[in-house]
């Protein structure tokens, strides 16, 4: 049996054995050492922390006092106070080209029945000049409103669609004009670029079941710029509900958009006009905000100025809801 005997060969053989791993498996990597939660921190470092404002941006209009649009203003001209604190203009563009979401909510109830055609008809015009002139991605939606709301044609780049839909229209009973803004406001949702609301009514509303108050805050949470074109029955106030004409007014100088009061024809095709105008003419300012005391959140009062050029007429929105979700 050699040098070592049986005895010695089956020892060699058993140390062989336990030194080989068995065929057919793997062998198991080592443990590694446990790991320790973090120790406390050294009294030497500083502490990180992290607040990330949200970007405020306001679209401003500023025109002389004879009414003439100005675009020739640059960053420093403007200042601007949230909460009455001067903020930093971190984004600035001249003539904004940002794409436009424009949704246009149409009066389908009784009072505007005679003059429907002539109004759709200029509507199509107006549509139609928007995505021709401006940015590729400038879109359009149609809604219509008598007791309900409905929307006839989500955001689209062919006007033909809602051309259509403009010559089909019938009147009904019931103006739904707060529920129709309410609606087209919450609509705006990843939406990109600006947001932009053109009313076509008499001026009415009877049937909404959202109050006023709850119009003008969508509108003002979806950063929508509402323009109001209200059809004059008739040029004297008797007989024309005038309360309803300057609740819409109010909404657009609290959004920073001006209400019209064109007749049909020639001078409601001047109304949109002036409105693609103004939306190719405005500035953009952006700003983060800064220095501004607690309590968070509730409605920011915001004011844009020009120092040194008080004779200028500034439209922006009159302030901002702020977010408070973590």
């Amino acid at each position: 049996m050699g040098r070592f005997g049986r005895k010695g060969a089956l020892i060699a053989s058993l140390i062989l054995c336990l030194t080989c791993a068995p065929a057919g498996r793997t062998q198991s990597r080592p443990a590694t050492a446990p790991k320790l939660p973090p120790g406390p921190p050294s009294q030497d470092a500083e502490p990180t922390f992290r607040v990330t404002a949200p970007l405020v941006t306001l679209l401003v209009t500023v025109k002389n006092p004879a009414g003439d649009l100005i675009g020739t203003l640059d960053r420093s001209s403007f200042t601007v106070l949230d909460k009455g604190v001067k903020q930093d203009v971190a984004i600035f563009e001249h003539q904004t080209a940002q794409p436009l979401s424009v949704s246009l909510l149409l009066d389908t109830s009784w009072s505007t029945k005679k003059d429907l055609k002539l109004i759709s008809q200029s509507a199509g015009k107006f549509l139609d000049l928007l995505v021709r002139e401006g940015n590729t991605n400038d879109a359009a939606a149609l809604y219509t409103f008598s007791y309900q709301v409905t929307l006839r044609n989500t955001f689209t780049r062919r006007i033909g669609r809602i051309e259509d839909s403009l010559q089909k229209l019938e009147s009904e009973a019931g103006t739904s004009l707060y529920d129709a803004m309410y609606f087209a406001s919450r609509d705006f949702a990843n939406r990109e670029g600006r947001h932009v609301i053109v009313t076509i009514t008499d001026g009415t509303d009877t049937t909404s079941s959202r109050k006023y108050r709850e119009a003008v805050e969508a509108a003002q949470r979806a950063d929508a710029v509402v323009y109001p074109i209200v059809i004059v029955p008739i040029s004297a106030s008797a007989g024309r509900n005038t309360g309803g004409e300057h609740a819409l007014e109010t909404i657009a100088q609290s959004t920073g958009g001006k209400a019209y009061y064109p007749m049909i024809g020639g001078e409601l095709d001047h109304s949109f006009n002036e409105i693609l105008r103004e939306l190719r003419t405005q500035y953009l300012l952006g700003y983060y905000p800064r220095g501004i005391a607690a309590p968070r959140g509730g409605f920011h009062l915001v004011r844009v100025e020009i120092p040194g050029n008080t004779d200028l007429r500034i439209s922006t929105r009159t302030g901002y809801y702020e977010d408070t979700t973590p």
